[in-house]
């Protein structure tokens, strides 16, 4: 009885579409056998709008609206399928090839196979990204088929066939399926049936789906068929060539990669360590990695040692023998200085050629074999393996001499030069090459095989002509990942549907409720000139106690981004808003940002108010927070509002509220100072623009008035303020940011250096005591080297990081800059995201408002904190090389005489900042001969006094760290980098 109750089931399963799949599942010591049963269905649609009977049955969704079809009824034809197809990808073709199918110009009506794009999903999370995306875009009509649903498309593996067979198999069945439906469907119409073309560069796959009479091809022969072929065949990644084809070009280069669990045990056990690659600024074969083992970083030399490695790769290392331990490089070594005859089409194993390299080699050995003037020799490295490449999309321009002189349009190997030189030089294949010389052009790198000396890569996009505003200013924002795309529609559609006309509501509206009327206060705004996404204002007033009411007035833009939007999820990827020279990427839309959310003059706007009570001496005696609507009495510039304090016949309330607001500041930040916060500097300067054009015409120093401080201070005031209400009502969960303690090895360089040159002491075992060091690190004779020394101490410190309250212990909350024990963002909503969260917290926290569920989640909080981390930081990369863009260009065509200090001496050139423009830059030996350009000047360095003594075949001259020096500033176009730059000359 049981036995026929069995039977009957399984066979009435098997009538309705029922499939089972079995795992082996590992459960506390023991192997768990696991059954999952799936539903194969028989009403999931083609999507095809050429078939009526799909369309007739389409299953409504869980709104109750049918899904719109996708793929078009009169799909696109090449020269291979003339009559118009439909594309069925595998998973190497979208892994390989994603740049060449988001291209605007190809590869429309694709259908997405689901298993394929699970098998995206496992392996790169990144590009599964991007083709959901394509899947959602209206425009590209990409179908995801659920073909492990549908009854007649599920394939169940075979015994002793793998997993990867299985899935070709899959994708050739539901290519067949696709065929047979839409014949079936156009039967008896006018309508002409599409091809169903299975793409793929598996050569297996292709021999047996031609077998089976699929319409197949390779990548290649696809694109081959296309009008703009040329320019797709150069987007076609290398990684799908044949390996060993690779492999038969010439001998192993670089050791081979230990396996991962090799790699694991070793770090694991101590005698490997894991960490992120850096390459130094100044000499291409030497990087280094942070380790918790050791409390310098470990140095890694050579292309060998290096093995691979890029910048920014998470690698493992081991330790070299301790009779290879050395030094890092005493010397100035670009890439293209070694290796300017490099063919790009073979590879030479790496070998001493240059008379440059020679000497280079020699004067190594003598230092590290000698009396080593700088000291022992440090811990060196090598790299055995990558954990995680940390490839992206590099920008930068054709090498003119590695392409070929011959004008045809044969496909050639050529290399990129990335405008980072820490990234080495790419190879690129091109049927380009002549119309791409002189532009800015995108590349991906797809592997680096162990017969390469230099990554293969594929050509995306060009970006314009090299020096173009366009072009660099695109360039820039690629280098450093800053997202700039327009707001898709969804964002937008968030907006609020008055547009500019939306007002502070009627008091009687529901708007207001628990929200606070400061509009009587006298508020106003001080900011940098031209500001438009004016985020905080402030007002003082005197109390009848004799105190005063200060309040700190930040724009409310919770009350318009609301968790879970479109609007939300954009303003979290792009993390903050980034400030170029001559434009702004924002955070949010420019309707908020500049208008309804901004707190501009003579407007009623929502804020969000932090209000104290303080006593002449700036201590506070009690804050609240409150929602609020006020209405600015005036937006000053950081010039105006000084003015205005400064003149003595301006005695109305508004000023006297600023007066009184910039005596508080002046005690809040001596009070800052006596617990030890730091007054570091960096170079800042100001590009004055042409104001039609944008074109730069000068560069200055920025001023900082009283005024900067007046509102640094209270805004400071306000973040700790925050920062504390939200850590007690989230203890777990609340934003916060914090500033490590940086270790003392990090000083060390600088303290030796201070102690050798000027005889003065760094000390650093406490921020108060390093701020009083610093101020006593002075020279009468020179009043910048006291900036000079700050802007080096700066150097020395970790980066201040957003975390989530729960992830560290309170000690370890502190902030060593600000000399706070608990710090966070909240007075600038407007760019920065960090704040929105803030401001959600702080809104639960006084009970304003629920705190929305994703807020109580250590875990997605941790995940925001990680981006906004990395935004913050390219934010400020993307906003200091628009800087240095704009004074290259202000400076061409000028020569201008300036003062200069050497912040480095290296032992064949030396490293000087210029004060009067912001920017640094190298000097080497071999310009300051006087004896012709094939004479190389003697030299003598000494790398225990950091002086560097220069024969310049004339006279001889001394340099040394710190000191003062002229230098001619010119502009000149790197040849490397192909960016136009500040070339020093030194004025002897």
């Amino acid at each position: 009885m049981a036995t026929s109750l069995k039977r009957s089931l399984a066979e009435s399963r098997e009538n309705v579409g029922f499939a089972s799949k079995v795992f082996l599942r590992s459960s506390k010591g023991k192997c768990v056998k696991v059954v999952r049963e799936l539903y194969l269905r028989e009403d999931i649609p083609c999507s095809s709008n050429l078939c009526v009977p799909c369309n007739a049955n389409a299953v409504p969704g869980s709104n109750g609206k049918v899904k719109p079809f996708v793929l078009s009824a009169t799909p696109a034809g090449t020269s291979i399928f003339k009559n118009g197809h439909y594309l069925v990808p595998d998973t190497n073709i979208f892994m390989y090839c994603m740049d060449i199918i988001e291209h605007k110009s190809a590869f429309y009506d694709v259908i997405v196979l689901q298993i394929v794009l699970e098998e995206l999903r496992n392996r790169s999370l990144p590009l599964y990204n991007r083709l959901r995306a394509l899947t959602a875009s209206q425009d590209k009509r990409f179908y995801v088929f659920h073909n492990e649903f549908r009854k007649e498309t599920y394939v169940k593996r075979l015994p002793g066939e793998t997993v990867n067979d299985r899935n070709d198999r899959a994708v050739r069945v539901a290519c067949a399926w696709y065929k047979r439906h839409l014949e079936d469907a156009v039967s008896g119409t006018k309508n002409r049936c599409p091809e169903i073309v299975m793409l793929s560069d598996d050569k297996g796959n292709l021999a047996k789906a031609k077998a089976e009479g699929i319409a197949c091809c390779n990548i290649r022969e696809y694109v081959q068929g296309l009008e703009n072929s040329d320019e797709l065949l150069d987007m076609i990644s290398a990684a799908l060539e044949d390996q060993e084809a690779r492999a038969a070009r010439g001998e192993m280069m670089y050791p081979e990669y230990y396996s991962m669990s090799k790699m694991n045990t070793g770090v694991k056990a101590g005698t490997m360590h894991q960490g992120i690659f850096n390459v130094s600024t100044y000499n291409f074969l030497e990087g280094s990695i942070h380790v918790p083992s050791f409390d310098r970083p470990l140095t890694i030399l050579g292309r060998e040692n290096i093995n691979r490695a890029v910048q920014g790769d998470l690698v493992v290392v081991e330790l070299l023998p301790k009779d290879q331990w050395k030094q890092p490089s005493s010397k100035i070594l670009e890439e293209e200085s070694l290796n300017k005859n490099d063919n790009p089409e073979t590879d030479q194993p790496e070998a001493v050629e240059t008379e440059q390299e020679r000497r280079a080699l020699i004067d190594e050995a003598k230092r590290t074999q000698g009396s080593n003037a700088e000291g022992r020799p440090q811990p060196t490295a090598k790299v055995v393996g990558i954990v995680k490449r940390n490839w992206r999309y590099y920008v930068g321009h054709v090498d003119p001499s590695s392409t070929s002189k011959s004008k045809t349009r044969g496909q050639q190997t050529v290399f990129l030069l990335p405008m980072d030189k820490r990234i080495p030089k790419i190879r690129i294949r091109t049927r380009q090459a002549s119309e791409l010389l002189g532009k800015r052009i995108v590349v991906a790198i797809d592997s680096w095989d162990r017969t390469s000396r230099y990554p293969v890569g594929h050509f995306v996009r060009s970006l314009g002509e090299v020096e173009s505003k366009e072009a660099e200013t695109e360039a820039l924002l690629l280098e450093y990942d800053v997202q700039y795309r327009p707001f898709p529609k969804a964002v937008l559609d968030c907006l609020p549907s008055e547009g500019h006309g939306w007002r502070v509501p009627e008091m009687s509206d529901p708007r207001w409720n628990g929200r606070v009327d400061y509009r009587d206060k006298l508020i106003c705004s001080i900011d940098p000139p031209g500001c438009q996404d004016i985020d905080d204002a402030l007002h003082a007033a005197p109390l009848p106690n004799g105190n005063f009411e200060v309040g700190v007035h930040i724009a409310d833009v919770t009350h318009f981004v609301k968790p879970n939007t479109p609007m939300d999820d954009e303003a979290t990827a792009r993390g903050t808003t980034v400030y170029l020279v001559d434009k702004r990427i924002d955070m949010l839309p420019m309707l908020l940002g500049t208008d309804l959310c901004s707190l501009k003059p003579y407007v009623e706007r929502f804020a969000f108010s932090t209000i104290w009570e303080m006593t002449p001496d700036a201590d506070i005696v009690s804050v609240k927070f409150n929602k609020s609507a006020i209405k600015s009495r005036e937006a000053f510039s950081y010039e105006q509002a000084q003015i205005r304090i400064d003149d003595p016949n301006a005695q109305d309330e508004l000023t006297r509220g600023m007066r009184t607001l910039l005596m508080l500041s002046k005690k809040l930040r001596q009070k800052r100072m006596d617990l030890g916060a730091l007054n570091l500097a960096s170079p800042e300067v100001r590009v004055e623009t042409e104001s039609e054009t944008s074109d730069p015409i000068d560069v200055k120093t920025k001023q900082l008035l009283e005024t900067n401080s007046l509102v640094e201070e209270f805004m400071l005031l306000a973040n700790i303020s925050v920062a504390r209400k939200i850590y007690e009502a989230f203890p777990q969960t609340a934003m916060l940011r914090r500033h490590g303690a940086p270790p003392a090895t990090n000083f060390e360089d600088l303290q030796r250096q201070l102690q050798v040159r000027k005889k003065l002491s760094l000390r650093v075992d406490s921020s108060k005591a390093l701020a009083d060091s610093l101020d006593e690190c002075v020279d009468p004779q020179e009043p910048f080297f006291n900036t000079l020394v700050r802007i080096l101490a700066t150097r020395c410190m970790l980066s201040a990081e957003y975390f989530c309250s729960g992830t560290q212990a309170y000690p370890e909350f502190r902030h060593y800059g600000l000399a706070s024990e608990i710090y966070t963002h909240f007075t600038s909503p407007i760019r920065r995201y960090a704040d929105v969260v803030a401001h959600r917290q702080l809104a639960a926290a006084i009970e304003y408002e629920r705190i929305d569920v994703s807020l109580h989640s250590k875990a997605k909080l941790e995940a925001v904190c990680k981006n906004i981390n990395v935004r913050h930081r390219n934010a400020q990369f993307a906003g200091r090389a628009s800087v240095e863009y704009y004074v290259g260009q202000a400076l061409k065509g000028r020569v201008a005489k300036e003062d200069g200090f050497i912040m480095r001496i290296f032992s064949n050139g030396l490293v000087v900042f210029v004060p009067s423009f912001g920017i640094e830059g190298a000097i080497k030996v071999k310009e300051l001969s006087e004896a012709g350009p094939l004479h190389e000047p003697n030299t003598e360095y000494d790398g225990e006094q950091y002086t560097l003594k220069v024969d310049t075949g004339k006279r001889e001259i001394q340099l040394g760290l710190f000191e003062k020096i002229k230098v001619e500033v010119t502009d000149s176009k790197e040849e490397s980098t192909g960016k136009r730059k500040i070339q020093l000359k030194l004025l002897m």
